[in-house]
């Protein structure tokens, strides 16, 4: 009697504890940083997924930290890694792994076609490395968000801008060895530093310039605020958010919460992604209408570029990223 007396608590506990794990289910709270500004479109689209996710009425709330909140971009990372972070819309760095340095592989796509079927195909080479290598992390890929290419924004035009030859120009790269190279190649002198050390470098004079933005950014982010004078039309790197989560909060998820966060973020990569390739020729108007200048290579010129990059740069990525990695990114493997 004592035993089945026992057995029927324990069945009684159990069945509550389920509720109770079905009650926390219900009332689900994420923490969403990024790294835009306030007002930019990125930072748009996220606060798109949390009312998203809120008109699914799942018991799914989305709190969004923008513009460096909750840590810069190098950093946002290794929290989510460690779950104290739920999800994040930011660029993964190599800071955490060596091997994420293949994401910078410069040349590796030439326009928006390619963006999208390389970038933003979950199913690529592209994106099945970068699951391989997340999944060690315990961080879960929801989707990639091409915004264009990156240029350089500078405060003055540098020497010999469209040939290899001196600039007489230092300007920021973020860590990657893969974009040093590059841009020491070009002929600049190339600081590593993080994001939010621009600003105040740039206007100090510690840095003449940095390679970081599209167009669209550019204005946005530099040209609004009365920092830098010229962009460089290298499009050599795309410029790349990802839409990332710790497997450890995505866990705590029941089904219907997993799908309407899903779906949420996938409608918003696509949005972001159309946006920005709408507006690309708009934001460039708008950089000159604001003062910039904009300086372009020749069909000839950037195609000497392309190459020479290529055939430098590329072998040197086999010494952090691994030969396989960018094996696996040739264009058969696409």
């Amino acid at each position: 009697m004592r035993f089945a007396k026992f057995t029927k608590i324990l069945a009684v506990g159990t069945v509550g504890a389920v509720m109770s794990t079905a009650a926390v289910a219900e009332d689900v709270k994420f923490r969403f940083a990024g790294t835009f500004p306030i007002d930019h479109q990125g930072t748009k689209m996220m606060e798109q997924v949390a009312a998203d996710v809120a008109a699914a009425n799942v018991g799914l709330t989305i709190e969004v930290f923008p513009a460096n909140q909750l840590g810069s971009g190098e950093a946002l990372f290794e929290d989510v890694a460690r779950g104290n972070i739920d999800m994040v819309s930011a660029f993964i760095y190599a800071d955490t792994d060596p091997r994420f340095d293949y994401l910078s592989m410069p040349f590796l796509v030439s326009g928006w076609d390619e963006m999208n079927s390389v970038m933003r195909n979950m199913d690529s080479e592209y994106n099945k490395v970068l699951q391989e290598i997340t999944d060690e992390y315990g961080v879960h890929i929801f989707a990639q968000n091409p915004e264009g290419f990156v240029g350089i924004v500078a405060t003055r035009e540098p020497n010999n801008y469209n040939t290899f030859d001196d600039k007489g120009m230092n300007i920021r790269v973020w860590s990657s060895p893969i974009v040093k190279g590059m841009v020491e190649l070009l002929g600049y002198r190339a600081t590593t530093m993080a994001w939010g050390d621009i600003f105040p470098a740039i206007q100090s004079g510690i840095v003449d310039g940095a390679i970081c933005c599209t167009k669209t950014a550019t204005y946005s982010i530099f040209a609004k605020s009365d920092v830098g004078t010229h962009f460089v039309e290298v499009n050599a790197i795309q410029e790349m958010t990802t839409y990332y989560a710790s497997q450890r909060s995505l866990d705590k998820l029941n089904d219907e919460q997993r799908a309407a966060l899903e779906a949420a973020l996938t409608k918003a990569s696509d949005d972001f992604f159309a946006y920005n390739r709408e507006n690309d020729a708009v934001f460039e108007q708008k950089l000159v209408d604001s003062g910039y200048t904009i300086l372009k290579y020749s069909p000839e010129e950037h195609a000497a570029m392309a190459a020479k990059v290529r055939e430098e740069i590329w072998p040197m990525m086999a010494q952090n990223v691994g030969q396989d990695i960018i094996d696996r990114m040739m264009p058969a493997g696409n």
